[in-house]
C-alpha cells in the first residue's frame, strides 16, 4: 500500500501542541503499475488544500482527476472504487481508490505528411523515426512532444514559413483505437544572408574571421549559439547577441544581426590569501580586454606576499584566427627573499600559441631570464636564453566550484651556450588533476606535480628553476618552499628533481558549504633518494560567487617545527 501525503504549499503561523496531529487528506492508491500511479498522484496533487474535504463535490473532483490521469497514458474506460478510511473528520481522512484502468487505447493508424523542403531533410527523417507506432498504446504526451519537437526543428533549421495544416489527435474510445494526423507544411528552407554588426569597437574583418558559417549556408540555430559564444570568449563585449533578422527575410535569405556592447577597456580584479607560511599575500590585476580596433589586449598582475613581490605585463595579439591562434609578449619581475633564497629577476619571453577542436592547446616560446640570487651558501648570476614548447588542455563542468574537470600540462625548455646562455640545461615540469563527484555532494580531487632539471652545472641554475616543496598548493603542514635538499650548512639549495602529490575528497555540509579530507606528499631532491614528506588534514570549502575558498589545517608527519599550519586560500582547483 502506497500513501501520498499531500502537504499544501501555504505556510500560517499555528502552535505546536505535543500529541496533536496536523488533519488533512491522504490518498492510498491500488490496482495501478508504476506510471500509471505516478500520474494519478500528479493530477491529485493538483487539488487546493481548501478543496480536502470530504464532500460530493470533492469525491467527483477526485474521479474526474484520477479519469484525466489515466486518459493521458492511453485508458479511457477505468472503474474507480471511492472508499473512505480512518476517518477522523470532514478533513481527516484516508481516500482509498482501487482503480481498475481497464483495456487500453491503442494507435490504430499514424499520418504523418511533410511538404516542402522538409521533405529530403535527412534531420525530419531521423525525428519521424522517434513516432509513436501503429500498436502502441497512447501517450498523449508523446504526441505532444512529437508536434512541437517538429515544429521546435523547423525554427532551428530554417524554415520560417513552416505551418500545420492538419494536426489532429482522434480518440475513439469505444473501439480502443487512437489515430494520429499531422500534415505539416515547412515551405523552403533559408539561407545565412549578410551579417550586419551594430555598435562594435573591433574591426569587423577581425569579427568575421570567427564567423561559424557561411553566407548561403542553410541556416541552423546552432551555427548562431557558436557564433555568440565566440564573440564572448573574446573578452571584447560585456554583452553579445546574435540573431535572425526575421522581419527582413529577402528571397531565400535571412539577415544576421550582431548587437554588441563593448567591454570598460579598463579592468580590475583582486583576490588575497594566507597561510602561516608566507602570511597574508594579495594579488591586483589591471586588465584591458581590448587595446586597439585590432583586439590586441594588455593584463597587468602585481603579487605581493612577505617573501615574494611580482610584477609581470602579457601583451595579446590575435592572428587571423582570433579563437585558435595568437601571439603573446611577456616582460616581469620578481624578488624572492624566502628561507635560504635571495634572488632579484628580470625575464621577458615571446610565444606563439595554438588551441585545437579537442581542448589541447600548444605554444612555443623563447624567454630571456636574467637572476642575481644567493640561494643557500652560493652566491651567482645567471643570465639563459631559453626556448622551450608547453602543451596543455583544462576541461571543467560546473561552475566555480566543478563537479567534474581535469587539469594536464607539461613544459620542455632547454639552454645551451651556443644560444647564448651561461650554462647547458635541459628542464621538463609537468601537472595532472582530476575532478571527478559521486554525486552532487560527493566529489575527489587528486592532483600529481613532477619535474627534473638536467645540468652538469647545477650550482648555476637560477632559484626560479630549482625545485622546492611545500605550502598551500603543494604539500599542506609545511611552510612555503620548506622542502629541499640542504647544503653543508643546513641551508636550502633546491632539488633538481620534484615530485608532489594530493588526495582529496569533499563532502557538501550545507547548500555551499563544503568539508574536506586531505592527505598531500611528495619531495625535492638532486642526487641521493627522496626522503617522502607526507602530511594530512581538514578543511572548509565555500563555493563563492568568484571562486571556492579554501581554509585548512594541515599537520606534516616529518615537519619538526610546527604541529600544524593553517593555509587560506581563493582561487581554481584547476
Amino acid at each position: 500500500m502506497i500513501k501520498k501525503r499531500l502537504i499544501p504549499w501555504v505556510v500560517v503561523a499555528t502552535t505546536w501542541v505535543p500529541g496533536v496531529a496536523i488533519a488533512e487528506v491522504d490518498f492510498d492508491i491500488k490496482g495501478l503499475d508504476d506510471a500509471l500511479e505516478q500520474n494519478v498522484s500528479i493530477y491529485l496533487d493538483a487539488i487546493p488544500a481548501s478543496e480536502r474535504r470530504l464532500t460530493f463535490r470533492f469525491q467527483s473532483r477526485v474521479s474526474d482527476e484520477v479519469t484525466k490521469a489515466l486518459q493521458a497514458l492511453g485508458y479511457y474506460n477505468p472503474t474507480i472504487a471511492y472508499n473512505v478510511e480512518d476517518k477522523e473528520s470532514i478533513d481527516d481522512a484516508t481516500v482509498v481508490l482501487d482503480i481498475v484502468p481497464g483495456e487500453p487505447v491503442r494507435i490504430a493508424q499514424v499520418d504523418i505528411e511533410l511538404t516542402g523542403d522538409a521533405k529530403t531533410d535527412e534531420a525530419f527523417t531521423d525525428l519521424l523515426k522517434t513516432a509513436p507506432k501503429v500498436g502502441d498504446v497512447l501517450n498523449q504526451g508523446q504526441y505532444d512532444a512529437l508536434k512541437s519537437s517538429i515544429q521546435s526543428l523547423a525554427v532551428r533549421r530554417g524554415y520560417f514559413d513552416a505551418e500545420y495544416t492538419l494536426s489532429r489527435l482522434e480518440v475513439a474510445p469505444g473501439r480502443h483505437q487512437a489515430f494520429i494526423r499531422l500534415h505539416f507544411s515547412s515551405g523552403m528552407r533559408y539561407h545565412f544572408g549578410s551579417v550586419i554588426y551594430h555598435n562594435s569597437q573591433i574591426n569587423e574583418e577581425r569579427l568575421d574571421s570567427m564567423l561559424t558559417f557561411k553566407e548561403g549556408a542553410p541556416y541552423l540555430v546552432s551555427d548562431l549559439g557558436a557564433f555568440n559564444q565566440s564573440l564572448s570568449n573574446t573578452g571584447w563585449f560585456s554583452s553579445v547577441l546574435v540573431e535572425a533578422g526575421l522581419d527582413d527575410l529577402r528571397d531565400d535569405r535571412v539577415p544576421i544581426s550582431v548587437n554588441l556592447e563593448p567591454a570598460p577597456r579598463n579592468q580590475f580584479e583582486t583576490g588575497i590569501g594566507y597561510s602561516t607560511d608566507v602570511g597574508p599575500r594579495v594579488k591586483i590585476g589591471w586588465k584591458k580586454p581590448w587595446f586597439n580596433s585590432r583586439g590586441h589586449s594588455l593584463n597587468t598582475d602585481l603579487y605581493v606576499s612577505q617573501p615574494k613581490q611580482t610584477l609581470e605585463s602579457t601583451y595579446k595579439i590575435p592572428l587571423e584566427d582570433v579563437q585558435r591562434e595568437y601571439y603573446q609578449v611577456q616582460v616581469g619581475l620578481e624578488n624572492l627573499d624566502n628561507n635560504d633564497t635571495e634572488s632579484l629577476e628580470l625575464t621577458s619571453s615571446i610565444s606563439r600559441h595554438w588551441k585545437y577542436d579537442t581542448g589541447w592547446q600548444r605554444a612555443l616560446y623563447l624567454r630571456w631570464l636574467y637572476s642575481d640570487y644567493t640561494q643557500g651558501s652560493v652566491s651567482n648570476i645567471s643570465n639563459l636564453i631559453l626556448p622551450g614548447i608547453n602543451f596543455s588542455r583544462v576541461r571543467s563542468r560546473g561552475g566555480a566550484m566543478p563537479y567534474w574537470g581535469d587539469k594536464q600540462s607539461i613544459t620542455f625548455e632547454a639552454g645551451d651556450p651556443a644560444l647564448l646562455s651561461d650554462i647547458s640545461i635541459f628542464r621538463v615540469v609537468g601537472q595532472t588533476a582530476w575532478i571527478r563527484s559521486l554525486n552532487s555532494d560527493n566529489r575527489f580531487l587528486t592532483r600529481v606535480n613532477a619535474g627534473g632539471i638536467f645540468t652538469s652545472e647545477f650550482e648555476r641554475v637560477p632559484p626560479s628553476l630549482r625545485f622546492f616543496a611545500g605550502g598551500d598548493n603543494s604539500i599542506r603542514g609545511y611552510s612555503y618552499e620548506s622542502i629541499s635538499p640542504r647544503d653543508d650548512e643546513g641551508k636550502l639549495e633546491g632539488g633538481a628533481y620534484m615530485t608532489t602529490g594530493t588526495l582529496e575528497y569533499n563532502y557538501r555540509v550545507t547548500g555551499n558549504w563544503w568539508g574536506a579530507l586531505f592527505v598531500d606528499g611528495g619531495d625535492a631532491w638532486t642526487s641521493s633518494d627522496p626522503e617522502w614528506k607526507t602530511s594530512a588534514g581538514v578543511g572548509v570549502r565555500w563555493e563563492s560567487p568568484v571562486g571556492p575558498i579554501r581554509f585548512d589545517i594541515a599537520h606534516g608527519f616529518e615537519n619538526k617545527d610546527d604541529d600544524f599550519m593553517i593555509h587560506f586560500s581563493l582561487g581554481p582547483e584547476l
